[in-house]
């Protein structure tokens, strides 16, 4: 047994094996003994129980590395056992290798593997090839965990990246609003001053697509879907796309042959879906181009086209176009732009809505057309006044901001007092819990990311105060993966927007803008 010993623990790299606890489940006490004592000798750390029930106990108990499982126990039987062990959250990483000595046909082993086993082994088993498997087992179990680190550290870095890089963004929005309202301004300042907004949303856009994808990727995106009309996020889509496209001098070619379409659909992500696609359209199309945009019914689908007059696509760029970090060809009077992620987010977005998307292209130099195909679902029947209708029968006044940032802070006052609020600002959370004892406002825009305390427990002191029950609590901030949504939700905030502040997403609270 030295000899296997030696020749096996060299394979697993860095790895001691005596660092691996390994669960046998077997209720014959024979099989059970015998394998324990080759998986002892080699070197490794057993654990052993002879049935389904202590299995199920010890693997959340001791979150062994692997578990030997037997399929004959004599309570519940290992298929069912790997099937629980898969299911539950805690244990779904832990390997399993299954063995058996009375199912032995192709059919217990599809059983087994369909169950969730890792592998499966026929007994008698020789004591090479046990150890030959519980090893590489092993070896996949580490390079998974090690991909799942490298994964949740990507993730924390995207979240830092994007919160650093929309703190600085929300003053600079902030201060090119108050610098249009400033008198006297020339031609030339107001270009200025459109080139920096254009440049700004440009960034904003940039960081957004990053991590939708990496959201994506992980599936981490959570649609917030209802029964939208169609028309809604088309015309939202070319609003948010005219001044490209015109930018450009592109003229648009809307066709709208139906109305009162209705689909389920998140009306942000589909706005950001058509938008896309508007706006890919108008960064590859040569100046002066034609752009159309056309929603038809076809039977019980919305089929939506996008098609322009620009370079067009080979037949070997149309399949990999929806590639992540993709982009072909070029423009002669325009540079790259972006990251090559846009279409393969328009992808996964389609399809996260059940949709499906194609793209066609005669051959390069003559255009594209990128076709959307969603399902109908019937009119909605509205009832009674919405949330945004009573909130909109309120005058906002007292508003305080609450911010660490003091350039974020005090831009965001002076712009709020143009239209007529009382501000306050302060920029600890102990500030602004004090200040809102006594200011009592309407609406407090609170950061997340404060210096002595996160947004989170200031927004549940400040719902623990009676007085400030009723106020409207936006959480303003650089963190928005769903995540950071949901434990402003849970921490009191009524809305959750992330930075740069974009005053269209508060129409309805009847600030003024």
């Amino acid at each position: 047994m030295k000899s296997i010993k030696s020749n096996l623990s060299g394979n697993m790299s860095a790895h001691d094996l005596d660092e691996f606890l390994i669960l046998n489940v077997d209720d014959t006490d024979a099989a059970l003994y015998a394998k324990s004592k080759i998986l002892t000798r080699v070197g490794f750390k057993v654990i052993s129980v002879s049935s389904g029930t202590e299995a199920l106990q010890k693997a959340k108990e001791l979150l062994p590395d692997l578990i030997l499982l037997d399929t004959k126990l004599p309570d519940i039987n290992g298929f069912d056992v790997c099937r629980q062990l898969k299911a539950d959250p805690v244990t779904q990483f832990i390997s399993i290798l299954q063995t058996s000595a009375s199912f032995i046909t192709s059919g217990d082993k599809i059983t087994a593997l369909d169950g969730g086993a890792d592998n499966y082994l026929c007994e008698p088993i020789e004591p090479e090839e046990l150890i030959s498997n519980i090893k590489a087992l092993i070896r996949l179990s580490l390079a998974e965990r090690e991909l799942s680190e490298i994964n949740r550290k990507k993730d924390a870095f995207l979240a830092t990246l994007a919160h650093e890089l929309r703190n600085p963004l929300g003053p600079i929005r902030n201060s090119l609003k108050l610098m249009e309202t400033l008198e006297n301004l020339t031609p030339k300042h107001h270009q200025l001053l459109n080139i920096i907004s254009r440049q700004t949303n440009q960034m904003v856009r940039l960081v957004d697509d990053l991590l939708d994808v990496s959201r994506i990727s992980l599936g981490k995106i959570l649609l917030q879907p209802s029964n939208l009309e169609v028309d809604e996020f088309i015309n939202a889509a070319i609003e948010s796309s005219t001044y490209l496209i015109q930018d450009r001098g592109h003229q648009l070619d809307v066709n709208i042959m139906s109305k009162g379409l209705y689909v389920h659909g998140d009306k942000v992500r589909l706005v950001q879906v058509v938008s896309n696609l508007l706006n890919n359209a108008a960064k590859f199309t040569s100046r002066d181009g034609l752009i159309s945009l056309s929603v038809v019914q076809e039977n019980d689908f919305v089929i939506i086209k996008v098609t322009d007059n620009g370079i067009g696509l080979s037949k070997q760029n149309l399949a990999t176009i929806f590639d992540l970090f993709v982009q072909h060809g070029r423009v002669e009077d325009r540079v790259h732009e972006g990251l090559g992620i846009g279409l393969s987010l328009v992808k996964n977005l389609i399809e996260l809505h059940g949709g499906e998307i194609y793209v066609d292209s005669p051959g390069l130099g003559l255009g594209s057309t990128f076709l959307i195909k969603l399902k109908l679902i019937d009119a909605p029947i509205v009832d009674g006044k919405t949330t945004t209708d009573i909130i909109n029968a309120v005058t906002l006044n007292k508003i305080l901001v609450i911010d660490d940032n003091v350039d974020a802070a005090n831009t965001l006052v002076d712009l709020l007092s143009l239209f007529g609020h009382e501000v306050q600002t302060a920029y600890t959370g102990k500030e602004g819990l004090e200040l809102a004892k006594s200011f009592q406002p309407q609406l407090i825009f609170l950061d997340i990311g404060l210096p002595d305390m996160l947004g989170y427990e200031a927004a549940r002191l400040l719902r623990k105060d009676d007085k400030n029950k009723g106020c409207v609590l936006i959480a303003l901030t650089g963190y928005g993966t769903d995540n950071d949504k949901q434990l402003a939700i849970n921490a009191g905030f009524d809305f959750h927007l992330t930075k740069p502040l974009n005053l269209g997403k508060i129409k309805f609270l009847n600030l003024g803008f």
